[in-house]
């Protein structure tokens, strides 16, 4: 076990403590905690059967809007949205649906409530291009509808940013594992170590006879700070810092591979969820300190209420209102300047993240024709068919095209993708009749 595999946040709730929360739900007629949903999950019927302990029925309910459950239940931002939206708010106790989409999940990965009838592939072959949330979603829904589906994947393992970017103690790894191979049950193929581009371009893709291709890439590179002393050793981006750390719990680097040794003092610039998980992951990788600067106040955070009271209690040090100056040290940093209002204040660092947001690669786009990209490097998709970049028969959707958003929006936005695959991959295929 490595040293950042023995926290997680809460534990997840037992089958008594399930069935009495669900019991609480009161079935609105117009079911608020839906609204909130941005895949508007079936939740008040998906609850009513957990309440009778109908946990199979549960489970086909919340299978017909989402591959990904076991995912949904742990990191969505809940408060924002389903339990944010209930009426029981009113009395400070909504219902917890994460953590009964978790139970779900997880009950059915344990016993195998469902077994899928696999439809027959011949409704067309379909590439996707990356396995992160937007990918699973696109190959998951269009295998359900008798698609030929192969994910390829740049890294050894799928599961993109739910493996690589998301930490341990809030999305354990075994978990996606167990996701992945539900999709792969439908069908799904996975190819990994396989870099689009530079392996393998979207010319030799339609070559091997796919109908369309989907990117789902996310958006990988990080975004930077032009200061002085940027240079300096010590200074590292937050996704790098984070990926190192998945690579190392599952034993594919060694312990000083991690940019971050013990008793370090860190300081990351930035206030989202990554900020807040770089932040708790190197208490856990065993930094001395970690203090978290932002630009803004505490009402303005990116970040998730939760995910921020939890950095807290876990020591971790906020600095409001101060936007980073210059770099201190000499080959490696010792310290940050700081601009607070009117004055110039310095912390000393050993290591400093930036946490700043991220954007596209450009590896897929600058090895083909006709896919076009906005200024900022986001790929332009059309309304009809919903997806499709301007590009024939190439899709596109989730953080590539809609900018860093949270895992559901990235899902939503893929099943209108898969949609449109679907409604195209027919049309050309009644053309060749």
């Amino acid at each position: 076990m490595s040293f950042l595999d023995k926290s997680v946040d809460y534990k997840s709730y037992t089958m008594r403590e399930a069935i009495d929360e669900a019991k609480r739900c009161l079935r609105c007629k117009v079911p608020s905690c839906q609204k909130g949903c941005p895949i508007s999950n079936d939740i008040p019927d998906f609850i009513y059967q957990l309440s009778k302990g109908n946990l199979g029925e549960a489970r086909e309910i919340l299978a017909r809007k989402t591959n990904l459950p076991a995912v949904c239940g742990r990191i969505c931002p809940h408060e924002k949205q389903c339990v944010g939206h209930c009426v029981l708010n009113a009395k400070h106790a909504p219902i917890q649906v994460g953590k009964l989409e978790e139970f779900i999940a997880d009950f059915d990965a344990e016993m195998g409530l469902i077994k899928e009838n696999l439809v027959h592939k011949t409704r067309g072959k379909v590439a996707v291009i990356g396995s992160g949330p937007a990918g699973l979603t696109v190959a998951g829904d269009l295998a359900r509808q008798g698609f030929n589906v192969v994910i390829y994947e740049k890294e050894n393992e799928p599961g993109g940013v739910l493996v690589y970017g998301i930490p341990e103690f809030r999305l354990p790894k075994e978990v996606v594992r167990k996701e992945i191979k539900k999709i792969e049950a439908l069908g799904v193929t996975f190819l990994t170590n396989v870099m689009i581009g530079p392996d393998l371009t979207v010319d030799d893709m339609f070559s091997r006879n796919y109908d369309a291709i989907f990117i789902g890439t996310g958006t990988a590179l990080a975004r930077n700070i032009d200061l002085p002393g940027r240079d300096k050793i010590g200074i590292l981006q937050a996704i790098y810092f984070l990926r190192m750390v998945a690579l190392y719990n599952s034993g594919d680097v060694d312990r000083d591979e991690i940019p971050l040794k013990q008793g370090d003092k860190v300081v990351i610039i930035g206030a989202g969820n990554v900020a807040m998980d770089a932040a708790r992951t190197a208490l856990r990788a065993g930094a001395g300190s970690v203090a978290i600067v932002y630009r803004k106040g505490e009402e303005d955070m990116p970040a998730l209420k939760s995910e921020y009271n939890s950095a807290l209690e876990e020591g971790v040090q906020f600095i409001w209102h101060a936007e980073p100056a210059r770099f201190n040290g000499d080959e490696r940093v010792n310290g940050i300047t700081l601009k607070q209002g009117d004055q110039f204040i310095d912390v000393d660092a050993d290591v400093i993240m930036l946490a700043i947001g991220s954007k596209p690669a450009s590896r897929i786009v600058s090895t083909t024709t006709g896919i076009e990209v906005n200024p900022n490097g986001y790929v332009v998709t059309k309304e009809k068919p919903y997806g499709m970049t301007m590009r024939k028969g190439v899709f596109a959707g989730g953080d590539v095209v809609h900018q860093p958003a949270t895992v559901v929006l990235a899902m939503k936005e893929a099943k209108k993708v898969a949609e449109g695959i679907a409604s195209y991959v027919d049309a050309i295929k009644l053309l060749e009749l």
